[in-house]
């Protein structure tokens, strides 16, 4: 999802120098609304959460948000990993974020309403 993300953004914003395979994990081009390179970094995470959400809706039916942080640890790992460095930028931190919360959002409203007859609720009368 990401790489198709990423190539037909680059096609829209016409940026020719950018390393595809790094892009996922890139946090260190300088943001700016008028960086075509950043701008296909953001939009093309943020799209990828949003999406990948709601293909986690479809898989596992109710528990998106634990896929969803697990998801996002794994992409905290491999960033610090193929960067050899921990990510200590605001800017990544927050389109991180902002990506979680969509994928959160969007899949388990999806989720809420495709399988609400599927649901479980916790019994908490005895409680």
């Amino acid at each position: 999802v990401c790489y198709n993300n990423l190539h037909y953004l680059c096609i829209y914003f016409r940026v020719e120098e950018i390393d595809s395979l790094l892009a996922p994990f890139d946090y260190n081009t300088k943001p700016s609304w008028t960086n075509p390179k950043y701008l296909v970094n953001v939009i093309s995470m943020e799209v990828t959460y949003l999406v990948s959400g709601l293909m986690f809706a479809g898989v596992v039916e109710e528990w998106v948000w634990d896929y969803a942080i697990t998801v996002t640890l794994f992409h905290v790992g491999m960033t610090t990993s193929v960067m050899s460095d921990f990510p200590s930028t605001e800017h990544w931190w927050v389109a991180l974020g902002s990506g979680l919360t969509i994928m959160i959002l969007g899949g388990q409203f999806l989720a809420y309403k495709l399988f609400k007859n599927n649901f479980i609720y916790p019994d908490l009368e005895g409680f």
